[in-house]
């Protein structure tokens, strides 16, 4: 059989992984164990996915290969690393938020890799985006597993460790701002004088489908804008007031702070 695969947490994210995993064949249910906090979220996932939930990982240690990181940053500290003095041959890959690979290797000087990655809540459905940076230079082999694991999540992303803060800020936390927007667009619809429902409905799937059109497209974001932007239109009229407001100007300023958290995140 082959090595198990361990997650320390078993929120959304872990769940979402956990499922991929089974789904695309990756690892089968009787080779993931998991452990969880004082909650039942680790017994929740066991019942949907059919994985091993335990109280301790110390006796599967011998058996595993990889190790996700899956809890709270703030519950890092709470984790015996004990467990671990035996694990020169276990790659733990970390999702945690703002917690650099340094101050993993502190926790976890006995490992044999470190990998801390980046995703995003449309994991949770196969349709995320995960950056991730080693620590140690990966072999093929190495990269065929870890890419394997993370692309439970949707489409996996090689960077730099340096880079992490800024994907944080534009992909990590990405889709609130894209909700946020579906929720004015909604808001705007119903002021306009549409019933909720209905326009739900358009701006979801408006947004949905000019995505898919600029993914499958070799046009830029910008011409795909002009294409729809007829000289004096309804559309130029709109994009106008955002102009007026400085929109761009706006996200960017969003992002830079979203960035500048992160970075904050990593030095405490």
């Amino acid at each position: 059989m082959k090595k198990k695969i361990a997650f320390i947490g078993a929120g959304r994210m872990a769940t979402a992984i956990v499922k991929g995993l089974i789904q695309n064949k990756v690892y089968e249910a009787g080779e993931i164990v998991c452990i969880a906090g004082n909650d039942d979220t680790g017994t929740i996932l066991a019942n949907e996915s059919g994985i091993t939930a335990a109280d301790s990982l110390l006796s599967y240690i011998s058996e595993v290969e990889t190790i996700v990181l899956a809890c709270k940053p703030q519950q890092l500290e709470q984790i015996d690393s004990s467990i671990l003095k035996e694990g020169s041959h276990i790659t733990l890959i970390s999702i945690l938020a703002g917690t650099p690979i340094n101050r993993l290797s502190q926790s976890f000087p006995e490992v044999k890799n470190i990998i801390r990655s980046m995703p995003n809540t449309p994991g949770q459905i196969g349709c995320g985006s995960t950056a991730y940076a080693s620590l140690n230079t990966l072999k093929t082999e190495e990269l065929e597993l870890i890419e394997g694991i993370l692309s439970a999540l949707g489409s996996v992303h090689p960077v730099e460790e340096s880079q992490i803060d800024a994907i944080t800020a534009l992909s990590g936390s990405g889709p609130a701002y894209v909700f946020e927007f579906i929720s004015a667009l909604i808001n705007a619809g119903i002021e306009a004088g549409l019933e909720a429902d209905l326009a739900k409905t358009l701006a979801t799937e408006t947004v949905l489908g000019s995505a898919k059109l600029l993914k499958g497209s070799e046009s830029t974001a910008e011409e795909l804008r002009n294409a729809v932007t007829s000289p004096g239109g309804t559309t130029e009229a709109a994009l106008n007031t955002l102009n007026e407001k400085d929109f761009r100007a706006l996200i960017q300023s969003a992002v830079l702070s979203a960035k500048k958290r992160s970075e904050e995140l990593a030095q405490n």
